[in-house]
């Protein structure tokens, strides 16, 4: 008798190591990251900076891409300037056409304010923000429009932490 109960704990122990396991591991599965795809022309300023201030303020809770309608090439050396001021390197980022984009649905797709409808993105929701383009702009006001992408990127990941998925234009 000894023997087959000793058996039967041989046997139990593991079965109930591997239920706990499965426990933990399905309870601590991550929630989906939301999806933020922001879109000007070039994808050379505006749409490269809410990208950069998306991933750093949404981290970890969203992932973030930039593309252009018709993409310049490389990032504008003012805009990797700009943002090298508030922290962040842009200088090893690219200028992306929509095509290079994952072939997903998108949570949000936020247009700059350069007219881009974007018909090949599948979106949830679209958003314009009527930014304008700080390209030739002095430098005081390309950074006040590089600190108000920043501002609506806090406003929009902030109405996801809420539950509210509202437009914030």
């Amino acid at each position: 008798m000894k023997t087959n109960s000793a058996l039967q704990t041989l046997i139990s122990v593991p079965l109930l190591l591997f239920s706990a396991c499965r426990e933990v591991s399905m309870s601590t599965t991550p929630i989906a990251a939301k999806r933020l795809l922001f879109v000007c022309v070039e994808n050379a300023n505006r749409s490269q900076m809410a990208e950069a201030f998306a991933q750093r303020h949404g981290q970890g809770k969203i992932e973030a891409y930039s593309a252009g309608s018709r993409p310049s090439g490389r990032v504008n050396p003012r805009a990797i300037e700009f943002m090298r001021e508030v922290g962040y390197d842009l200088s090893t980022q690219q200028s992306k056409g929509l095509t290079n984009l994952p072939d997903v649905e998108f949570d949000v797709v936020v247009t700059m304010g350069c007219g881009d409808e974007c018909p090949v993105v599948r979106a949830k929701r679209r958003e314009d923000w009527n930014i304008p383009d700080p390209k030739d702009l002095p430098p005081e006001e390309f950074r006040a429009v590089r600190d108000l992408i920043e501002k609506k990127v806090k406003e929009l990941l902030r109405g996801y932490e809420e539950g509210n998925h509202e437009s914030h234009e």
